[in-house]
């Protein structure tokens, strides 16, 4: 029987995850519709792709152009972060100020009172705590994005693909004729390739030339600490008598640091502009799982130092290219802690 629950905005993107969750939420709702945001001219396929799932569904859709809001708070942050010598994260600040932000206000203003999207993760409610769990498909699973939702986000919030493995929504997709919905979301939407080159054309800042230094000696020049990221080794002067990679970067003297892959490993960091899925009092040390990038696996750690405003980790075994603007989330198993931006090392 389907619940009677007035307004269930599903955000589409056109791909299969939003495409089947929409399928899966109309079966269970009464009314359901699709929303979708145009944020710059790479979001026009997008939009098209999820007009017509949703015509296939027999859904209304919408769609609200907050390419103005994007640039403000997303693309200005990602060129000045990166100018500044750091690693942006771009997706986690989407979710928290754009999609679940805005998007959400837009989905409440067409009468919606829960907002759902196609993220593999699983929200429970414990102790009056809307908690966040990784999803069921650790190949997908993408609460490493969410950490940053408050309370008042994530308790409007659905999540049918949580519990749901890749190819059983590839198999819903197919059997209910909405397969056409083969597009796959790149991992920052508004970078077509190499981000070096969106910096170069679509950032106002420009790039200045700067020392690459090691062991305190100049060996080569660098051409803007916007085009290097910690860990890089493509791009260095070459004659060295071991491979060299980027191990910091320093904005105060425009400098570019590099090492011996032996020195990309670190024990400790220190984040913060923290963020908390439930807001609680810890008892240091603790132990977690920490991860500092979606692309690796987490690691064993203990926070042993938390302020307002930063937090201090070390961890059980040295870690490799610990990068100064990237997040760190925190997990007790499965269960999302919280998580910050990393600010030194």
């Amino acid at each position: 029987m389907k619940q009677n629950k007035k307004g269930v905005a599903i955000a589409m993107s056109g791909g299969v995850d939003s495409s089947v969750a929409a399928l899966l939420l109309k079966k269970k709702y009464n009314e359901v519709f699709g929303i979708t945001m145009k944020h710059g001219e790479f979001a026009k396929k997008s939009v098209k792709r999820a007009k017509k799932i949703a015509k296939v569904l027999g859904i209304k859709h919408y769609v609200f152009d907050l390419e103005k809001e994007f640039r403000e708070k997303i693309i200005t942050n990602f060129c000045n972060n990166y100018f500044n010598g750091q690693t942006p994260n771009p997706c986690v600040f989407c979710n928290e100020k754009i999609k679940f932000g805005l998007l959400l206000e837009k989905a409440k203003s067409l009468g919606a009172n829960l907002f759902a999207t196609g993220h593999y993760v699983r929200l429970k409610k414990e102790d009056n705590c809307y908690q966040l769990y990784k999803g069921k498909d650790r190949t997908r699973e993408q609460s490493y994005f969410l950490y940053r939702l408050s309370q008042d986000q994530l308790k409007c919030s659905l999540f049918p693909l949580g519990r749901m493995k890749k190819g059983k929504i590839e198999k819903i997709a197919k059997k209910n004729n909405i397969n056409l919905a083969k597009q796959e979301s790149r991992e920052i939407c508004f970078i077509k390739n190499d981000y070096r080159n969106f910096l170069k054309q679509k950032c106002p800042q420009k790039a200045t030339p700067g020392l690459i230094v090691k062991n305190g000696k100049k060996i080569g020049t660098h051409k803007g600490l916007a085009f290097y990221t910690i860990g890089q080794r493509k791009g260095l002067p070459g004659g060295q008598k071991k491979p060299i990679y980027v191990t910091n970067i320093v904005k105060k003297n425009n400098t570019l640091i590099v090492g011996e892959e032996k020195d990309l490993y670190k024990n400790e960091l220190i984040a913060n502009n923290l963020s908390w899925i439930c807001k609680k009092d810890f008892n240091l040390p603790l132990k977690v799982d920490l991860k500092i990038r979606y692309e690796t696996p987490s690691f064993k750690a203990k926070i042993i130092f938390i302020n307002k405003d930063n937090l201090k980790l070390e961890f059980e075994n040295p870690q490799k290219s610990i990068s100064p603007g990237q997040s760190v989330v925190f997990y007790i198993k499965d269960k999302v802690l919280g998580g910050g931006v990393i600010k030194s090392y």
